[in-house]
């Protein structure tokens, strides 16, 4: 399972919606797509200012939340931004593969 951070941003219908409904109900929505496609939300909270809503979910592939970033985005009402979010772990992993590089001018 990887973790990718969701930042979602509501334009008028979007904000509309949740102000009829409520948070929870969101919440519920999103989980509920999340787990039609094997995953789940880690951890889910509003804020205001430049992001409208902050998610940490867990997805089984790059390939299964491009999906859901299409679908999301596609309706109108929200905009999200993804990025993958790594372990140290995976860092580790990925230190010992980095090839050698020549800097500019050297």
């Amino acid at each position: 399972m990887s973790k990718y951070l969701i930042k979602a941003n509501y334009n008028s219908d979007g904000a509309a919606g949740l102000a009829a409904k409520g948070g929870t109900a969101r919440r519920d929505a999103v989980g509920k797509m999340l787990a039609d496609v094997g995953g789940s939300i880690d951890c889910f909270y509003y804020a205001w200012g430049d992001v409208d809503a902050y998610l940490v979910v867990d997805v089984p592939s790059d390939e299964a939340m491009v999906g859901i970033a299409l679908s999301v985005n596609k309706s109108g009402a929200t905009t999200i931004t993804t990025t993958p979010l790594l372990t140290p772990e995976q860092i580790d992993a990925a230190a010992t593969k980095a090839p050698g590089y020549t800097p500019p001018g050297t």
